[in-house]
């Protein structure tokens, strides 16, 4: 029997902690260029993050920024600057990083609370597109240290915001199953919006369709910018939109699981079903449309006339398809993480199919109905991908692969052209098309890019002489050199999070079992180059030329997977175990074929030499 398979075997029996003597594993060669690119971002995006904490923070983290900012948004942006910092340190980033992204969390959690965005470290009031985009950053901590007191305290202190246990935010209802108000936070629902709420957000919000069609006095959506008809908005958009939910809350149920991922308790877990099975059972109601609001008895339309359209970042405004698919994807994906149950994720593709039969072809391509109000189904653009990308990765059922290639141009999809992003989340094309044997040159060419985007916002910090005083909220995420993209892909095998507030779903991650960390070790690189419904394949290289290098590998982010098997140099043994312990030989390359089960185990922030709950 191979020494690989010998080791896995052996590891496979033993106890937590992996105190069984690891026996080492493949076999020397050069160095595969996608290894050498990968560690090269690894190790380089410490001295970018450094530059870039420099030139625009405090010493003591704040951000050189304004003496006020007035409104409800903002803290989101300040969260956000730094979102991927605890991701970049689990992924195997320097051990300063993990210090530096708590120090730079805290740093703007002080700020936006002086600005009075901010209350007992959490945001005050704002919706769940935001605040989504805002607590990404936070639940990466879990990932890269789960036992920090501090955070594991903070973690269940927020979910409690919503179960009521804080006096001040009486957000849920338990009784109906609701989150009372699409604006929502640390001081509870907020039923009536004021001009200073918004005010930071007017000018952005005019190069949007109004609302609605019929706001009194009201036009044109450069009503927004006028201090004489503003009124006439914020008037309508209270009296409708304010009180009851909205399928945008569905995000929260990412704060949920984070605090089940850190305790395991029922209670976190039981909210996430009920949320996901009440908007189940309101599609169902609703002869299969997710209705974008209910009022505060339950009933759909209740401030809408009747009308299941028209509510807060529903069918019509602002974005319309965008979010009610990024919401009940978020939160069927959440509930699938804890069930195991592939019909949560049919919220989400009742709502794909529901477009698609709408949709119409144009110049050959499809085009899908992105908004819904009195005149029917309108604003006809192409599906957005990575929905139903997400979706079939998550079950790879054949009927959602079936989806992605009836709603999206594939060809297109698969082109490697490099594009910016807010989350830099957008090439799931050319990733799916090397796992399927149709790009291979693709983890050399997104590592690169990769390097060069970073390249390219450093220039552009170099270059930057804005005024503080004149900077806006997003001036810091676009400069963020920490891009992370290929790492995720090319190491985890999975997509990007769902940005706006989804949990990172992926095959694989890596502890360092001698550090006690999480990440590869140093000089290790990892390739994910085959997934499939029950298998997923590896390659693990040891860029040390004279010693050797120990890694775990484990079975799902959470650890909510098992592997069965393992399979190398053509023979297989039976496995068995969430993670399995390797040891690499001085400059070798060991190529691992891994049965798996997945869903198998309750999903857990536990490292492999933590005490750990059975499902």
């Amino acid at each position: 029997m191979p020494t690989l398979l010998l080791l896995l075997a052996t590891l496979a029996a033993a106890p937590a902690g992996f105190s069984a003597q690891p026996l080492e594993a493949g076999r020397p060669a050069p160095p595969p260029e996608w290894a050498l690119l990968e560690r090269q971002l690894i190790e380089k995006l410490h001295p970018a993050a450094m530059e870039f904490v420099k030139r625009y923070t405090q010493p003591d983290g704040t951000l050189i920024w304004r003496r006020e900012w007035p409104g409800m948004d903002g803290s989101d942006d300040g969260y956000e600057s730094f979102y991927n910092f605890p991701l970049y340190y689990a992924l195997g980033g320097p051990e300063e990083m993990n210090a530096l992204s708590r120090k730079l969390w805290d740093a703007v959690t002080r700020l936006f609370t002086r600005y009075g965005t901010v209350y007992k470290e959490f945001d005050a009031y704002y919706d769940w597109m935001h605040h989504g985009e805002s607590y990404v950053n936070f639940y990466f901590f879990g990932l890269a240290d789960p036992t920090d007191a501090r955070f594991r305290e903070r973690a269940l202190r927020f979910a409690g915001l919503y179960l009521n246990e804080d006096p001040e935010a009486p957000n849920w209802d338990p009784v109906r199953k609701l989150i009372r108000s699409p604006i929502n936070g640390s001081k509870g629902p907020r039923f009536v919006n004021t001009a200073e709420d918004w005010v930071t957000h007017r000018d952005v919000l005019a190069n949007y369709p109004l609302p609605y069609d019929d706001i009194p006095n009201v036009t044109h959506s450069k009503a927004w910018t006028d201090d004489k008809l503003f009124p006439y908005i914020l008037d309508t958009m209270n009296q409708r939109m304010m009180k009851g939910d909205v399928p945008l809350n569905l995000t929260a149920t990412s704060l949920m699981l984070n605090a089940y991922l850190y305790t395991g308790e029922a209670r976190y877990r039981d909210w996430v079903l009920d949320y996901v099975n009440a908007w189940r059972e309101r599609t169902r109601r609703n002869n299969g449309i997710l209705p974008d609001n209910v009022g505060l008895s339950g009933r759909i339309g209740e401030n809408m006339d009747g009308k299941w359209w028209g509510g807060y970042y529903g069918w019509r405004w602002p974005h319309g398809l965008f979010n009610l698919l990024e919401a009940s994807t978020i939160g069927a994906s959440n509930a699938l993480l804890l069930t195991g149950d592939f019909q949560y994720l049919d919220l989400p593709r009742s709502q794909i199919d529901l477009v698609l039969s709408q949709s119409r072809l144009e110049n050959g391509r499809r085009l899908v109905p992105h908004r819904h109000a009195e005149k029917g189904w309108y604003d006809f653009r192409p599906l957005p991908p990575q929905y139903p990308v997400n979706l079939w990765y998550l079950s790879f059922d054949p009927a959602d692969r079936a989806r992605v290639e009836r709603g999206v141009d594939l060809a297109a999809l698969e082109r490697f052209v490099y594009r910016k992003a807010k989350g830099d989340d957008k090439h799931e094309g050319p990733w799916l098309a090397f796992l399927a044997g149709r790009n291979p040159q693709y983890p050399e060419q997104m590592l690169r890019a990769n390097y060069q985007e970073t390249l390219r916002r450093l220039e552009m910090i170099r270059q930057d002489a804005t005024d503080p005083e004149q900077m806006n909220v997003h001036h810091w995420q676009q400069r963020n050199p920490v891009v992370l993209e290929g790492l995720v892909q090319l190491m985890l095998g999975g997509p990007n999070h769902i940005y706006h507030g989804g949990l990172l779903h992926t095959r694989l991650r890596y502890f360092d079992p001698k550090a006690k960390r999480p990440g590869v070790p140093p000089d290790v690189a990892a390739l994910v180059d085959g997934v499939s419904a029950d298998s997923v394949s590896v390659k693990l290289v040891n860029l040390h030329p004279s010693a050797p290098r120990d890694v775990i590998v484990q079975a799902g982010m959470f650890a909510e997977h098992e592997f069965t098997t393992a399979e190398s140099e053509g023979s297989t043994v039976t496995v068995n175990a969430r993670e399995l312990a390797v040891r690499l030989r001085p400059g070798a390359l060991a190529h691992l074929k891994l049965g798996m089960k997945r869903w198998a185990h309750q999903p857990t922030y536990a490292f492999p030499w933590h005490e750990r709950k059975a499902r």
